[in-house]
């Protein structure tokens, strides 16, 4: 017996998108299922936000010291959390008036014209995005060479192979048909990264007061002109542990009405994130000082002997490995919501093989391609560094508040247009400072680049 197509608009009101069926895609009807909590809203935020890359704050606070590192990543938290809560007032606005935008691009078509959509933020967002797949196998690459490591000291196996292996677990875990589904994935990495904070912090501890803790020294060093890279490199890093850059996507998983609900989400959100990156930045520069490495784990490792029993290293490195697949699979869907938009069927079922195929195809040849590109280029993490002055830090710091200005238009008299404004404003120049400081990183390390090191 033939199947009968489904109509769009039934498919809209079982996914719960209150959106025109003209306007109804493949990639908002199956990838962007409105049908969450705000819990479940604050499981998608802490997992995109609160990743292993905080364990690199402890090198971030050695090129800031005490005073300033403190400083920054309080601003991080206030400016970002302020700024998330502007987008979902704008998001939930548009809501109302029933055009209810899922997507960062949609958001910029509206408020700012098509171009800056289809030009600006959607190419933005989808390197950012891939970028982060492609820094989460490079991530669980090396949390698996350090639980290798630690097993077999003496093994031969290099980095490639390693995030070859993650790459493989990923080609499976991608196929989760949509961000709703992540769900209790994400509040399992929530409980992750209170595990591996709560880990970190306790081996900081201990390493910092025992027999063997490492010469303490909390002086910025360098010349000059290095303190001075140092500063933006390291406030580029900061502002990189609290990006996001998929807020709309992640309020789209929330089912209709949304008034209110993300603030919810973004309260569970940065509880956790002000219990981790603290405790991680200051404890991890306690320990360490300014020899904090690129990542504390590195720390842990020692010079001649692990500074950690083995078990605490391995159990460290596991929850790390675990939390970057969860993190890993966030940062996908942007990705498999605009393949799905253009190769998917919005009228045929989400699981019919019309659709099924391209959905294979499609996210498979992405984890291969991200797998392929870190296993070549393992100081990825530079390279990120340079998108996130480019590319994170407009989508979560500037555009938040060109959005808030242009919707609801407050008085240039108002705090609220001068405080948008000048955090606009110094943004930018954060841009061009990082995006400096980042390209000369690149360059020295390029310096010692070549293809599939080991690092």
């Amino acid at each position: 017996m033939a199947t009968v197509a489904p109509n769009p608009m039934e498919v809209s009101k079982e996914n719960s998108v209150t959106t025109p069926s003209k306007e109804l895609d493949a990639g908002a009807l199956f990838v962007l299922k409105s049908r969450g909590s705000w819990l479940h809203c604050g499981y998608h935020l802490t997992t995109s936000i609160v990743a292993p890359v905080i364990l690199s704050l402890p090198f971030a606070f050695g090129l800031l010291g005490w005073a300033g590192g403190i400083i920054c990543l309080t601003l991080g938290g206030s400016i970002t959390f302020y700024s998330y809560n502007l987008l979902s007032l704008v998001l939930e606005h548009h809501a109302k008036l029933g055009q209810r935008q899922l997507r960062f691009r949609d958001m910029a078509r509206d408020i700012l014209g098509p171009g800056w959509g289809k030009y600006f933020v959607g190419p933005l967002q989808f390197f950012i995005c891939f970028g982060a797949v492609i820094a989460g196998s490079l991530l669980g690459g090396q949390s698996l060479k350090f639980i290798y490591m630690l097993s077999n000291p003496n093994g031969n196996m290099k980095l490639y192979q390693f995030i070859i292996m993650f790459g493989v677990v990923m080609l499976g875990l991608a196929q989760m048909p949509s961000f709703h589904s992540l769900r209790y994935i994400n509040l399992v990495s929530l409980i992750l990264c209170l595990a591996f904070s709560a880990c970190v912090t306790a081996g900081s501890i201990y390493v910092g007061h025992s027999k063997n803790a490492p010469t303490k020294d909390y002086n910025v060093i360098g010349s000059k002109e290095n303190r001075i890279f140092g500063t933006f490199n390291a406030i580029s890093i900061i502002a990189t542990t609290f990006a996001s850059g998929i807020i709309p996507e992640i309020q789209a998983t929330i089912a209709p009405p949304v008034q209110g609900k993300m603030f919810k989400g973004l309260c569970v959100c940065y509880t956790v994130i002000t219990v981790t990156y603290f405790s991680v930045g200051i404890s991890g520069y306690c320990a360490f000082g300014n020899q904090a490495l690129g990542t504390i784990i590195s720390n842990f490792m020692g010079v001649d002997k692990p500074l950690l029993p083995t078990w605490f290293l391995l159990m460290i490195n596991v929850f790390t490995l675990l939390q970057v697949l969860a993190v890993t699979l966030v940062y996908m869907q942007p990705t498999n919501e605009l393949f799905e938009k253009k190769f998917a069927d919005p009228k045929m079922n989400q699981f019919s093989m019309r659709n099924v195929v391209p959905r294979l195809i499609s996210r498979s040849l992405s984890v291969i391609v991200g797998t392929t590109i870190a296993a070549m280029i393992p100081f990825f993490g530079d390279i990120m560094a340079l998108f996130g002055a480019f590319g994170c830090i407009p989508l979560d710091f500037i555009l938040p508040m060109v959005f808030y200005n242009v919707t609801f238009k407050p008085s240039k008299s108002s705090i609220v247009f001068w405080v948008n404004t000048s955090i606009a404003l110094a943004s930018m120049v954060l841009v061009g400072m990082g995006a400096i400081s980042s390209v000369r990183q690149i360059v020295l390390d390029a310096q010692t680049y070549r293809l599939f090191a080991n690092m």
